[in-house]
């Protein structure tokens, strides 16, 4: 049996496996079936890290974590976690996509979030073929190329910016006159000569052939504009990973919000004992990686402090 289990390794999990292995723990295990690094490995910049003074990719950000929050004795295992569920005797029992089960003294739920799809027509037949959702990943393809940008929010102006050094043009879309963005950013995005603002506009199709995106119909109060461009970069929110706190009956293991937002204490702890959340997955995340990564350590600290207080747990 595990001391602790941490789903996820993206900053928050990451970070509650340093502070559980450093603070003690000896059997602890993080469940990421990827590379461990989480959403921000995507983003193009990064330069409201404390202490880390140069502007640096979510990639470089991210490098050395798994090897310091390993040098403690943390565990990967690449493996996806398909359900946590809790026992009579208060053990948790993880299920794995490969079929095997796991069982935990606690559970620290850090598996963040994901980017949401707008839904309009021909998002999904070319998605990967044009329709993209990482402005770093693919914004190398579409070098000195028009491309479009669909949000209103940071993420969407902090990549319209970055692909602006990049492509000749980027079409910003937003579906309101305003956006919902940092100030400084807003003026970055408005004074770039390079962007140009699409506002009270929302894309109604994607079109192409089998060789990718040719373009997208948008409508602008009415009128439509037929935008001719090879890319366009998605940025309208995120859904909450939540799937692994779904039990047999589709009720969660614990309480969660409206959104799906996993409730928790300022001690990271849900409702359920033994069970905590940390990251994106919470309620009231702020979306930024240092807070994930505090998160995480807060719930590691209490992790341990719940562990030390139940003792041996035995079957029911």
């Amino acid at each position: 049996m595990l001391d602790l289990a941490i789903v996820g390794g993206g900053p928050a999990g990451l970070t509650a496996g340093l502070y559980a292995t450093r603070g003690g723990l000896k059997n602890v295990v993080m469940f990421e079936k990827g590379l461990p690094g989480g959403q921000i490995t995507q983003s193009s910049e990064v330069e409201n890290y404390p202490g880390v003074c140069n502007v640096v990719t979510g990639m470089e950000l991210m490098e050395c974590w798994p090897k310091q929050c390993m040098k403690f004795g943390l565990k990967h295992e690449m493996e996806e976690v398909t359900r946590v569920k809790r026992e009579c005797n208060g053990i948790f029992t993880l299920e794995l996509l490969s079929g095997k089960k796991v069982e935990s003294k606690a559970v620290i739920v850090a598996t963040g979030s994901t980017p949401k799809r707008a839904g309009f027509d021909g998002e999904e037949e070319f998605f990967g073929k044009g329709v993209s959702t990482c402005a770093t990943c693919d914004g190398f393809f579409y070098k000195d190329k028009e491309v479009a940008v669909l949000g209103g929010g940071d993420t969407a102006l902090e990549e319209a910016i970055y692909l602006s050094n990049i492509c000749s043009k980027v079409y910003l879309i937003h579906r309101r006159d305003r956006f919902r963005a940092a100030p400084a950013t807003i003026e970055r995005v408005k004074n770039n000569p390079k962007i140009e603002l699409i506002l009270n506009a929302t894309i109604k199709k994607a079109y192409g052939d089998n060789m990718g995106l040719q373009g997208v119909l948008i409508d602008q109060k009415g009128k439509e504009i037929d935008l001719k461009v090879p890319g366009i970069f998605v940025f309208v929110g995120m859904n909450v990973n939540n799937e692994v706190l779904k039990q047999e009956d589709g009720t969660f293991l614990c309480s969660v919000n409206h959104w799906g937002e996993v409730i928790v204490d300022l001690r990271m702890r849900t409702d359920i004992p033994g069970l905590f959340a940390a990251g994106d997955i919470r309620e009231f995340a702020s979306k930024q990686v240092v807070c994930a990564a505090g998160d995480g350590a807060t719930a590691a600290i209490n992790a341990i402090d719940y562990i030390e207080k139940i003792g041996e747990l035995k079957p029911c």
